[in-house]
Formats: C-alpha cells, structure tokens, sequence
C-alpha cells in the first residue's frame, strides 16, 4: 500500500495533541476522523471547528471530521493513530478491537506505562489483540519525539520518529504522517522509542522542581545529562538499541519538555519546587501530565528489574510520599561518588 492508497486515518483521542496530529494529516489532504469520547465536547468540536478547550486558537481543516461513535470512525480507516492518556489507553483499545479491520496499522503516539501491567501501550495492545495481531495482519507502530502540539498546530518546523518491527511499514507510515513542516524519521526501535518518550517526562518533572527552587541553569543541564543515562539504562534493560536515546525521541524530547515553557511535566515541578502540594496542581491543570503516573509505573519497574534510577527515586518519593523538595535534592548530590 502506498501513501495514495491511503483513503481514511482515524485519530482516537481529541486532547491537544490529537488534535494537532489530526490538524497535520487532514491539513494534507488525507480524509480524517477525529474520536472524542465525550459527546458533548464532540459537538462543540464539530461546531466551531476548533478545540476550545484544549488546542484554542486553530481552526480546522475542511477535511476534518470529529466523531464519538468508535466503530464509524475506523470504518475504512488504513491507518488509526491512538493518542488516549495511557491510564485511560486500554479500556478504550478493548473497545476498538471488534471494529479493527484486516491490514491496519495501529499508531501510539502516547508517552506513559501503564500502572497496573508496567507495560507500553503497544505491549497493551499486543496483549489485547492476542492472536488477533497475526489473524488480522495487523501493524502496530510508535510515534515519538520534540513535538508541542501547538507548535504543531501553528505549523512551525516540527521533526518526530516514527516506529515499527519492519523497517517497510515504517517507511510507509513515514510517508502517511509527513508534511512539509512535520518532517517524519524511520526507525525499528519500538520499545526504545516508547522508554524514551515515558520516562522524559520523569526527568522534565525533576528539571522543573530544580527550577522552581532557583538552583539554575548548572544544574538543569546535569539533570537532562544524569536522566538520560537513567532512562538509557532502564530502555536497554528493557532490550532497546542504545542509539535510541540519543534520537530525537530520547535526547531531543527530552530537551525540550525539560527546557520548553509549554511542557505540562516542567510545570507541574516548578509549581512543586515553588511550594505548592501536587492535588492542588492537578486540579489546576486541564491537560494529563503524563509524567505523575509514569513516575508510578517506572518505579514499580524499577523494583522488579533492579535498574539504578536515582533521579527517578526522588522524583517519587516527592509526587507519592511528600518530601521536601529541597532534601530531595540534597540527597541527590550527597549520594556515593560514581565514575562517569
């Protein structure tokens, strides 16, 4: 199948990054379907061809069509994009098995692990499909890398990865997904995209409490250094290539949702470095920071494979067992001398 062979993508999930994934396809001229599970958020999308609530600002390409019925969205559907908060990805996956058509390819563009398995969405779906998978020929595929979806949206110069087992489907999902401002890479690594693009967001929460407690620019750098050998260690346990992370899914995200004033994960450490409690940051966030449960998840991880994460323990200990920002960090910088 060729990229103009593609009638119909399916975009499941109308948060802001679904929103702008479902901007650039249908912006290409690809007929596209975008699914919210809310009915009423649906109609307001259909209304005023742009999403108010989480993407203001974007009117929506004539070709874009918003849906809340699942099965009519996928109807016809070559390739469908999931793009569903991790802790909601399974239960709504379970409800689009039955309507999964021979052939498709099925895209996450998700960044989290799931908390009850510690597994990644396309191990969720692997697991869901069961022999499925074979049966129907189904593809499953990553999408990862430095991408704000506002900035996405606003049509700014935006460099992302796309994933699969067999470098050809890679290749044609690369030619689906690409647009002259949202330049699209190949790659084989699904899980290594997946470790990177979850656990940066860990690493952009600790940058950000280090921020909020004015510790400087010295000390953001070693953060990014320090959690990309962190999440480099965890990915190879996991069996990922190590050239991975230092892609645009693994050092390249992880620049910019440590350093970007757009990242929701950033935010949330700055406000707990500032003094604020995490319910009462939650509360004020309209989006997922996908980070706060990722931190859960890896640490569970962290427990059955026995990686060393010390970043991620502090970032823990301060999201689930309330300590103080400040002698998490002390207790980084105290911890035994290493060899780099």
């Amino acid at each position: 199948m060729s990229k103009a062979e593609v009638k119909k993508v399916a975009v499941i999930g109308a948060g802001s990054w679904g929103t702008a994934i479902a901007g650039v396809l249908s912006g290409k001229g690809l007929h596209t379907v975008l699914w919210s599970h809310n009915t009423k958020h649906s109609a307001a999308l259909d209304r005023e061809r742009e999403n108010k609530k989480y993407l203001p600002g974007f009117i929506f390409p004539p070709l874009l069509e918003v849906s809340t019925d699942l099965q009519e969205t996928v109807s016809g559907a070559e390739v469908i994009c999931m793009v569903v908060p991790s802790h909601g990805y399974r239960a709504v996956f379970e409800q689009l098995v039955p309507f999964l058509e021979t052939g498709v390819f099925v895209v996450s563009a998700v960044k989290g692990i799931e908390n009850s398995s510690l597994m990644t969405m396309t191990q969720v779906m692997t697991q869901t499909l069961g022999d499925d998978l074979k049966n129907k020929k189904i593809t499953l595929a990553v999408l990862s890398g430095p991408s704000f979806a506002k900035e996405v949206a606003q049509g700014l110069s935006t460099l992302v990865t796309i994933g699969c087992n067999e470098l050809e489907n890679a290749r044609f999902l690369q030619r689906v997904f690409v647009s002259e401002r949202f330049r699209v890479y190949a790659a084989q690594d699904m899980i290594g995209l997946e470790v990177s693009a979850a656990l940066k967001n860990i690493v952009a929460i600790a940058a950000g409490i280090s921020d909020g407690l004015g510790y400087g620019l010295n000390s953001r750098a070693a953060l990014i250094t320090r959690g990309l050998a962190e999440i480099t260690r965890m990915g190879v346990a996991m069996g990922a290539d190590p050239v991975t992370f230092s892609g645009l899914s693994g050092l390249g995200d992880l620049v910019l949702t440590c350093t970007g004033d757009l990242s929701r994960n950033r935010t949330v450490g700055l406000k707990l470095g500032e003094g604020k409690k995490l319910s009462q940051i939650l509360d004020e966030m309209e989006m997922v920071a996908e980070g706060v449960k990722t931190t859960k998840s890896v640490h569970d991880l962290v427990k059955k494979m026995d990686v060393d994460m010390p970043i991620l323990d502090q970032v823990y200990q301060i999201l689930y067992n309330n300590k103080d920002c400040s002698a998490a960090v002390t207790d980084l910088l105290t911890r035994e001398l290493k060899v780099e």
